[in-house]
């Protein structure tokens, strides 16, 4: 199980891209995207369909990400994840965090044969300060149900 600890370290990190953030506004990559960035992060979106996402240039894939970006936060189908893990070493990637869709148990082994730190199980939104009511709801149900990192 993934602790506090890591995903502490994951948000205080420099810079993220959340792959598969959308142009679409209903779409979880993007609502992701926008509540990353307007609580402050250091947060590019990445989907090689797209040249820019709610306003903000958009980046095609792992090697065109600016160079501060050490954090991956997967918002696409797990056969899409495990592609991109193949390369997220080689682009100076350190932390993968796998939104729960995303996930694979193929992606989680190659991320951690890599040596790379990973986030899996865990909503990135339900722990990005300041957390939105309906997050704050959905991770006091996952801590009773003993799902919560500790």
């Amino acid at each position: 199980m993934v602790t506090r600890r890591v995903i502490e370290e994951f948000l205080s990190l420099d810079g993220l891209a959340v792959v598969g953030a959308s142009r679409i506004r209903a779409k979880f990559g993007n609502k992701a995207y926008r509540d990353l960035r307007s609580k402050g992060y250091n947060v590019v979106p990445m989907n090689p369909s797209a040249e820019t996402i709610e306003g903000d240039r958009c980046f095609p894939a792992l090697a065109s990400l600016p160079k501060n970006i050490k954090e991956l936060v997967m918002v696409v189908p797990p056969a899409f994840t495990e592609k991109v893990i193949l390369k997220a070493k080689d682009a100076g990637i350190t932390h993968v965090w796998m939104q729960p869709g995303a996930e694979s148990a193929a992606a989680a082994a190659r991320v951690r044969d890599s040596g790379l730190i990973l986030i899996e199980g865990q909503c990135i939104m339900m722990h990005a300060a300041p957390v939105g009511a309906f997050h704050r709801f959905h991770r006091f149900f996952a801590r009773l149900a003993g799902k919560a990192p500790k």
